[in-house]
């Protein structure tokens, strides 16, 4: 069987695309992996027990929407973090927020916009999820460039009317994966007045929200309060992932407006898997504690410092104000990323595994993704090894 027509342009999957360039070469030494964005910190204690507690649980169906504790807790997370008081009929659990930014736009994408197939737009680098899920739904993927001179934001002001027009949803990840760049103020407020004037619905994808230097990244919830967005135009998605380490327990969440809730809601009632019982009960705990978060944050802001000292003087270094990756400029990331592979042990990702165009159009050609999720020492002596095998 054939997949249907729309799909004839998929991405490559960028792990077995990753292990088809690498696998094949053995290592140049000890193994240092800074590809995956799999946070290695300790979750927080309380979650084993918590699990063995809940496990009576398990002989019944999980609640598709979640548990009224569990939607309590992530109402009370947004109110401490941003500020805003969402009602718990507006929030979705989900089982992660790939199922939620895949599922949502299966949910709310029009078929038609206009008259014709509607777009949607996609920062480009991107996680591919976003492509993908416009691709299911026979929309047109936009990929916009989020490059250093857009500040590694996409400029969606900089499209024309037309393609503004024909769009129905907007894909935006804040901070950014891979770049770690964060949407300020304005850049949330012009981007809802183009979802007003042209009409289209905000996709914002905050799982790197807790991860950060020194400043909390705004969120897209309390702007859009503050300038009195419709809440039909905004859905909002976070994650225990990357905030409490806990990125196999799969607990994320959306917020959005009563109509696409409900429309969102409604199909996970045929399609998807709710989280299991348990990891209710326990993502319950874990959305309610922000001391643990605090904890990992700060061992994160101890390797952004190490990241700094060790490539700081590198031309083009950029350091993250946020999220846990370096996007470091080489002529080639293939070439690089084998290369350290092949001579150091060293495992990172080329940048055009994340990003759509060939040749020079592809905006991540010419950088690698390095993820600082390992042990501090661990860390160092990859971006070492990373530097004199790059750059010496």
């Amino acid at each position: 069987m054939n997949f249907p027509e729309r799909f004839a342009n998929l991405p490559v999957a960028t792990w077995p695309r990753l292990r088809g360039l690498l696998d094949s070469v053995p290592p140049g030494g000890d193994v240092i992996n800074m590809t995956i964005g799999e946070p290695q910190h300790a979750f927080p204690k309380f979650v084993t027990d918590t699990v063995m507690d809940a496990l009576p649980d398990l002989n019944k169906y999980p609640n598709n929407n979640g548990i009224p504790e569990l939607l309590e807790a992530m109402a009370g997370f947004l109110n401490r973090r941003y500020g805003v008081t969402i009602p718990t009929d507006r929030i979705m659990a989900l089982n992660g927020t790939r199922e939620g930014l895949y599922n949502a736009l299966m949910a709310i994408c029009p078929e038609t916009k206009g008259g014709a197939k509607p777009n949607v737009l996609v920062p480009n680098p991107f996680y591919q999820v976003y492509a993908v899920a416009a691709l299911s739904v026979a929309a047109t993927p936009v990929y916009v460039p989020a490059t250093k001179e857009t500040g590694h934001l996409p400029d969606f002001a900089g499209l024309d009317g037309k393609t503004l027009d024909q769009t129905a949803v907007v894909y935006i990840c804040s901070p950014a994966n891979p770049q770690g760049a964060v949407a300020d103020h304005d850049y949330w407020k012009n981007l809802f007045e183009l979802a007003v004037k042209h009409d289209f619905v905000v996709f914002a994808d905050e799982c790197y929200s807790e991860v950060y230097r020194d400043t909390p990244p705004i969120g897209a919830l309390e702007v859009a309060e503050e300038v009195g967005l419709n809440p039909e135009r905004l859905i909002v998605f976070h994650s225990l992932s990357k905030r409490s380490n806990l990125a196999g327990m799969r607990s994320g969440f959306c917020v959005a407006g009563p109509e696409p809730i409900a429309r969102i809601r409604s199909l996970r009632a045929y399609a998807g898997a709710p989280l299991p019982g348990p990891f209710q009960a326990v993502a319950a705990k874990v959305w309610a504690d922000d001391t643990h978060v605090a904890e990992s944050r700060a061992l994160y802001q101890e390797k952004y410092a190490v990241a700094d000292e060790v490539l700081g003087d590198l031309p083009g270094y950029m350091s993250p104000v946020a999220g846990f990756f370096l996007w470091l400029p080489v002529k080639d990331g293939e070439t690089a990323a084998l290369k350290l592979w092949s001579e150091t042990g060293v495992r990172v990702l080329p940048g055009a595994y994340l990003s759509h165009g060939e040749g020079a159009y592809n905006p991540g050609k010419s950088y690698i993704r390095v993820a600082l999720v390992a042990p501090k020492e661990d860390v160092r002596q990859g971006l070492i090894k990373l530097k004199s095998c790059l750059y010496g």
